[in-house]
């Protein structure tokens, strides 16, 4: 108890230091004080700008590769995502020796970068979407910039309203680029993103205000950074020191690898598989993030109080095999739908499995071991697409560009498993169910406290200005939608 007020009474210090450095004119260039409010901004513009061009890339996508388009897709993808979940600590740890601005005008111009590229070039297009993944971690540093203006207690709900932002932003956008594809052509609306892409741009330039002020910071930018912290793989190799811990980190991993091969290729699959057309594509993602925002909030909120945190979770992994099930063997369109809407309650496992770490780790352990969790869904996210399009790849599911998307659709009819990646998934989340029955719900985890405080004051950021023994707020990595 103690050791909690000791902590809370720094964070307001701190707090109190950064607003003086502040107000005496420590910030550079921007628009007012650094708040939730610019990172919401950057983050819409951004994945705004992405949603107009989900139906142009599928069709970008079949054209550039008409043979094994969903093994080259998964492999795009898989790069990516490794790519970002190796260079994500690094770029973390770099921001806080050279400050947050800079390095979300960085993240952002590389992850825009190819939007241009669709209509000059699709191959560089492709490929310069892979080697994006070294910068394309946003998320990263929004998040960092979230922590440094806002006290420990004010942090969740800003980081859901950044969440939700990045939800909102998707659930409209598809729809719009769908739209003004058909009626003006794909053409103008790779235009309007890059248009939206350098508006992002120019408003992290003009008014985005650094939220690590420069006395905060190292005198010089020759200052060392702690290379423990910008090591990929440190939060994994925690993993085995406590049951508990390893029995949620399993779970995750079994849970999410399905989760982000899915999201790499689903929309491919509705589209040249399944038939879709691009508006229906667009409407799809449009009800899955309503109803994904509905279960997260409401729903998962009534469940915590009615049924509890573990039953929560393995409710959440039931409605995922459902789903997965369902999109492995289903052959019919209503089938996707049905199974949609399945899917977006099982997106309330990674909240509960997050809120169940949060109370039942030691206050001086949260970030590490969240920083396990998150460690493991960046991995998830560079082996899950590359999976998942080996196993299409393997079980010759392809486009057939000869016999036209009804063609398909009735082959899938007569196919006994349609969706096959699907289905492996389904089995993978079976036993993540099965590992998360032995996860205890009320025990403290103490993944040897005094090693742990000692890393952390051995390796800690020699600038950062934290509390000893303090972790770090998890850098989250960026994710598929």
């Amino acid at each position: 108890m103690t050791q909690g007020k000791k902590k809370k009474r720094v964070n307001r210090s701190i707090m109190l230091a950064k607003k003086i450095i502040i107000k005496d004119g420590g910030t550079p260039q921007g628009i007012g004080a650094p708040s939730v409010y610019h990172a919401v901004i950057v983050i819409f513009l951004e994945f705004f700008a992405w949603g107009l061009l989900t139906a142009p890339t599928l069709v970008v996508l079949r054209e550039t590769f008409p043979k094994h388009t969903f093994l080259m897709n998964g492999l795009i993808q898989g790069v990516k995502g490794l790519l970002s979940f190796l260079s994500a600590p690094l770029i973390g740890a770099l921001s806080d020796v050279w400050g947050r601005k800079s390095f979300l005008l960085l993240t952002v111009f590389f992850t825009c970068a190819p939007i241009p590229l669709m209509k000059i070039s699709p191959w560089w297009y492709f490929a310069v979407i892979s080697v994006s993944g070294v910068f394309a971690v946003t998320f990263s540093v929004v998040f960092a910039y979230v922590a440094d203006i806002t006290q420990e207690h004010e942090r969740s709900m800003a980081y859901g309203l950044v969440s939700a932002t990045f939800a909102a932003s998707l659930v409209t956008s598809p729809a719009i680029g769908a739209y003004l594809g058909r009626v003006y052509g794909d053409s103008l609306v790779v235009v309007l993103a890059t248009a939206i892409a350098l508006l992002d741009i120019c408003f992290i330039l003009v008014a985005v205000p650094e939220s690590l002020p420069e006395k905060m910071r190292p005198a010089s930018w020759g200052a060392p950074i702690s290379w423990e912290q910008a090591d990929p793989f440190a939060s994994l190799k925690k993993v085995g020191q406590d049951s508990t811990v390893l029995l949620i980190c399993i779970t995750v991993f079994l849970s999410y690898l399905p989760e982000a091969g899915q999201y790499s290729s689903f929309f491919l699959y509705l589209r040249q598989i399944m038939g879709f057309s691009p508006e229906n594509v667009a409407a799809f993602i449009a009800v899955l993030g309503l109803l994904s925002i509905i279960a997260q909030t409401v729903v998962l909120s009534l469940l915590m109080r009615s049924i509890g945190n573990k039953n929560t979770i393995l409710l959440g992994l039931g409605f995922q095999i459902l789903q997965l099930a369902w999109y492995g063997f289903g052959s019919e369109p209503w089938m996707m739908w049905a199974a949609g809407a399945v899917a977006a309650m099982s997106s309330i496992t990674f909240p509960a499995v997050s809120a169940l770490v949060s109370r039942t780790a030691d206050p001086d352990q949260q970030g590490v071991v969240q920083g396990m969790i998150t460690g493991i869904r960046g991995l998830c996210n560079g082996l899950g697409p590359a999976l998942y399009g080996f196993i299409f790849y393997i079980f010759h599911v392809e486009f057939d560009e000869q016999s036209g998307s009804g063609q398909n659709v009735h082959n899938l009819q007569n196919s006994i498993i349609p969706g096959p990646p699907f289905l492996f998934g389904a089995c993978a989340v079976l036993l993540a169910l099965l590992v998360a029955l032995f996860i205890p719900e009320h025990t403290n985890i103490a993944v040897r406290s005094s090693n742990w405080k000692k890393h952390l004051a051995n390796h800690g950021h020699p600038h950062s200005p934290q509390a000893p023994g303090e972790a770090k707020e998890p850098l989250l990595q960026d994710t598929n939608v």
